[in-house]
């Protein structure tokens, strides 16, 4: 129905103009020039490179969908289960952050300190009064204290825009220890060494570039009394004066002075040790150059991946399973599962021919591979099916396969499936 103009004149709004006069500004709370809920590396780490390869390590795992889901007796997925735990996981986690961002932050988070916490904070029901709760948000906590069945977690509160340290139960609350902790957190670990050493190169070529001369002048006489030590100083800053006030820093000497000049450069093995630790540690991580700046082969990748990516994502889920849902919840095949993207790093000249061989052996159907591809599906019903479109279908078995897709999608036993995955959670009792 059209809106008439008088309509829009009156519901239309301004963000400059309609504003309350009344309105203290003041009640909406703290503010901050930064995003006070950012993740802030600690122990130097952000003024090294290791930076770079924390953020490549979070932007890859977040890549990856996180799905709540359902799956059969045999552990296979059937659908993704509408609720507000896979919100939180793919829309929206809390207000500041979207589903990818939440997981970036986590990962990031838990590289750099070790383990990081998954806390639930806005939840159907009280934790404490119920074991079966819903999420509705959640956010990545710092964990400042260890205790026998609760922890101490330090956790941005949006209310009031401030950090602020919580004490929760360990069964409430996903705490996820990286799983390479012993290369990447220990006191003596490859990357703390890589650290350190990149520390101390910073403070020599902070020392080098600080613009001294580092003379030693060498005087026509022996200085063993204090009236010749004072005669040394006096002569000392004489020199420091005429450099100082020179324009272009020239000063005198006498003939019988003797100086030299020590801000050489260092010959030390610091840069050598840098270069072997660095390769080590991309050795131990499973990572390379190549993967930083791109170039990396398949092989370079599929090593990547199952080295470095699969270990932190299994231990961000697996977590979660065991925290988030309950004994019911998995009875009834509820599980949380991560999906990769197997054609984000195939080359556009291969599409054609897996595509084929997918749709040949009735893996997937047309509609399935256009959506790869960034088509919109086909509305012949034959899209939908798997069925070989190199081999003459009699008309027959075509109505036959549509008929049952039609029968399924109509049937009663998915009316049952789809009325359990819109029960929500709070519902479900759980096994004590």
């Amino acid at each position: 129905m059209e809106v008439s103009f008088f309509t829009r004149l009156k519901h239309s709004w301004n963000a400059f103009m309609n504003r309350d006069p009344t309105y203290n500004y003041a009640d909406m709370g703290v503010g901050s020039s930064v995003r006070p809920d950012r993740p802030k590396l600690t122990r130097g780490n952000e003024r090294t490179i290791v930076t770079s390869i924390y953020n490549r390590i979070a932007m890859d795992v977040s890549s990856i969908n996180i799905n709540h889901c359902r799956v059969d007796d045999n552990g296979r997925f059937i659908s993704v289960i509408d609720s507000p735990l896979n919100s939180c996981l793919n829309l929206e986690a809390n207000l500041d952050q979207t589903g990818r961002a939440f997981i970036q932050d986590a990962v990031l988070s838990m590289l750099d300190e070790g383990c990081v916490a998954l806390v639930p904070i806005d939840t159907s029901i009280d934790p404490a009064s119920s074991s079966s709760f819903d999420i509705l948000s959640m956010r990545t906590g710092k964990i400042t204290e260890w205790r026998p069945t609760t922890v101490k977690i330090r956790v941005y509160n949006e209310k009031t825009g401030q950090k602020e340290e919580i004490i929760m139960a360990k069964k409430d609350v996903a705490i996820i220890e990286n799983p390479l902790y012993a290369v990447m957190n220990e006191h003596n670990s490859t990357m703390q060494r890589l650290i350190r050493k990149l520390n101390i190169l910073d403070v020599v070529d902070e020392q080098s570039g600080a613009g001294k001369l580092d003379l030693i002048i060498q005087l026509p006489y022996v200085i063993k009394s204090d009236a010749r030590r004072k005669e040394a100083e006096k002569r000392r800053r004489e020199i420091e004066e005429q450099l100082a006030g020179s324009k272009y820093g020239i000063a005198y000497a006498d003939g019988t002075e003797k100086i030299t000049q020590l801000n050489r450069s260092l010959d030390n093995n610091l840069m050598k040790q840098i270069e072997y630790l660095t390769t080590m540690l991309y050795s131990q991580l499973g990572i390379s150059q190549s993967i930083l700046d791109g170039t990396a082969t398949e092989q370079e990748l599929l090593n990547y991946n199952n080295r470095t990516i699969e270990p932190i994502i299994s231990a961000i889920v697996d977590e979660m399973k065991r925290k988030f849902l309950t004994k019911t919840a998995r009875s009834q095949k509820q599980t949380i599962k991560f999906f990769r993207d197997p054609f984000k790093l195939v080359p556009i000249n291969n599409i054609a021919d897996i595509a084929d061989k997918f749709t040949r052996n009735e893996i997937m159907t047309s509609n399935e591979i256009r959506q790869i591809v960034g088509m919109k599906p086909s509305n012949d019903p034959k899209a939908d099916m798997l069925i070989n479109s190199n081999l003459n279908q009699s008309k027959d078995m075509l109505q036959e396969q549509s008929g049952q897709l039609d029968q399924e999608q109509r049937g009663d036993e998915a009316g049952a499936i789809e009325s359990l995955m819109n029960t929500p959670i709070s519902q479900i009792p759980r096994y004590e």
